[in-house]
């Protein structure tokens, strides 16, 4: 976890930052940077389609795609990118792969600097299983997202957009906020088996990115419990309140109203 600095990001945590880890969902932001990464290089659109088959919706996983029983239909790049990175659909991962395999996912990833953050293809097939990181590459990746050095300006907006959404991540560090706060952290959260994951970017009222966090918190205790009733889910309800309520004195006292006799 870091603090925005004049000079750089101040680092108040650093604890195995640089451990491997299964990222699950919060790996999701890096197969977006993979497509839009091609978008920008006009090799892909938006609003492209993509068949979603049965055979593709019909597998176990979160998301909504699986939902409607209505297929084969069709939807637009951008829908499924937006699925993917609001309610964490797995079935987008899929669809993603149709455009982006995870062989040119990773070639991508390193390409950036990020080559610890890796999906693992399925042989003989676009697919991919989401794959790994460590807490620093994924503190990194942000950064570089929101310093507007990852991707083009139009798909920085996009992809902070949908993790600001209203229906982005809440049962975490959004939780015990109101809708005005929320949409001022961008977040992803992952989660499988024993693992509850979060990350993302805590921004000001004036819109300036200040508190990057990541969460890796494997091996968890009451791993069928998926919901905001667990033990690692209400510690980050009660951590990101805290945090933004740090980053918005921060920011007072950096820039007290005039007459207000606040001073650093």
């Amino acid at each position: 976890m870091s603090l925005a600095g004049p000079d750089g990001p101040l680092v108040a945590v650093d604890e195995s930052a640089q451990r491997p880890v299964e990222a699950y969902s919060v790996n999701k932001i890096a197969v977006a940077t993979a497509v839009l990464d091609t978008v920008d290089r006009g090799r892909l659109a938006l609003d492209q389609q993509v068949e979603v088959t049965a055979a593709i919706a019909a597998r176990a996983g979160d998301g909504i795609f699986g939902l409607d029983g209505a297929y084969p239909s069709r939807v637009t790049l951008g829908h499924a990118l937006a699925n993917l990175l609001t309610v964490s659909d797995d079935v987008a991962v899929r669809l993603c792969a149709l455009v982006c395999p995870g062989a040119e996912v990773n070639r991508i990833m390193v390409a950036k600097g990020f080559g610890r953050t890796q999906v693992q293809p399925v042989a003989d097939s676009p697919r991919y299983h989401l794959g790994t990181s460590t807490a620093r590459e994924t503190h990194d990746l942000l950064r570089a997202l929101v310093g507007g050095t990852l991707l083009s300006p139009a798909s920085t907006e996009f992809v902070l957009r949908l993790l600001r959404s209203p229906v982005a991540f809440t049962d975490g560090i959004r939780r015990s906020m109101s809708s005005a706060e929320r949409a001022r952290i961008a977040t992803k959260a992952g989660w499988f088996r024993d693992a509850r994951h979060e990350a993302g970017v805590i921004f000001d009222t004036s819109g300036s990115p200040r508190l990057t966090y990541v969460f890796f918190a494997a091996g968890q205790p009451q791993a069928d419990d998926f919901g905001a009733t667990h033990p690692a889910v209400q510690a980050r309800a009660r951590l990101g309140r805290r945090l933004l309520d740090l980053t918005d004195r921060l920011a007072a006292r950096e820039h007290p109203p005039h007459g207000s006799g606040i001073h650093g």
